[in-house]
């Protein structure tokens, strides 16, 4: 006893960037209860719901079949050749509480009867009819060894878009709040660049004015001429001392020498340079 495959071919519409599904209809026509296995040559690319399972006397089961998403879009000429192969056997009254594995392990091959569904990649809607003229001129090709069917495990469901998880639903994830960061990232004043302008205004303060300046320079011009004027007084007295030293006795001129006074000549020297100094810089 097998059960009815409708439709006897599976067609997957383009484009294949999504999810594609299909639904595979297993009637039993019979007396007795079926148990069924759904295997496929690609279990990577499609998911079976439910993959095995059990169809009572005279009822139907709607098999899922999801084609999963592909990366890249086959081209227009690509054929391909995925199948499916659907495995039925009858429930007898010593397997009646069994379950299906033990059934399918316990029946003999004779009593496992199989049914090859092709899957067809359709263009489109409008190129459908073309399509199917074209597969039917080819169900004639029959293969010498049957393909290695493996079952495509549908105890797992694919989430519908915008359908959350339990996970998600469970720990929402807040959004990160970057308000403390941004404000121990925001830029602070350097040190250097503080001490730079502190230095800068302390110079700008240090240099005087043109009217210091030139105040300064008078002051320094009559103290030159002072100093001058005193070198020259300082002289005579020299010259006057020298002459008087010749009449009196050399004990006499050693205790009595006047003593050099007056301001040292470095200090003089740097009295110039200053004013040259403000007088080549401010005129």
């Amino acid at each position: 006893m097998s059960v009815d495959v409708c439709p006897p071919e599976l067609g997957f519409k383009r484009p294949f960037n999504q999810e594609v599904c299909q639904i595979l209809q297993l009637h039993n026509p019979g007396r007795e209860a079926v148990v069924f296995k759904v295997k496929t040559t690609a279990p990577k690319h499609y998911c079976v719901r439910p993959n095995s399972g059990r169809v009572e006397p005279g009822k139907t089961v709607d098999v899922q079949v999801l084609l999963q998403a592909m990366k890249e879009e086959p081209s227009a000429d690509a054929k391909c050749k995925d199948k499916f192969l659907v495995q039925s056997v009858a429930v007898t009254r010593e397997m009646e509480s069994n379950n299906v594995t033990s059934i399918f392990e316990k029946a003999s091959k004779s009593a496992v009867i199989e049914k090859k569904i092709r899957v067809n990649w359709l263009a489109s809607d409008a190129n459908l009819a073309s399509d199917t003229s074209k597969l039917g001129a080819n169900d004639s090709v029959l293969e010498d060894e049957p393909p290695a069917y493996t079952s495509p495990g549908g105890n797992f469901e694919t989430p519908a878009p915008g359908k959350k998880t339990a996970a998600d639903q469970a720990s929402p994830i807040p959004p990160p709040d970057f308000s403390e960061k941004t404000k121990s990232e925001s830029p602070q004043p350097s040190e250097p660049a503080g001490a730079f302008a502190t230095a800068k205004a302390a110079v700008v303060g240090a240099i005087p004015s043109s009217d210091e300046l030139k105040a300064q320079l008078a002051d320094a011009n009559a103290q030159i001429q002072r100093l001058k004027d005193r070198l020259a007084d300082q002289g005579l007295r020299q010259r006057k001392t020298g002459t008087e030293a010749k009449a009196a006795p050399a004990t006499m001129t050693q205790q009595h020498a006047p003593t050099e006074s007056g301001v040292p000549v470095q200090m003089v020297a740097g009295l110039c340079l200053l004013s040259f100094l403000i007088a080549y810089f401010f005129f």
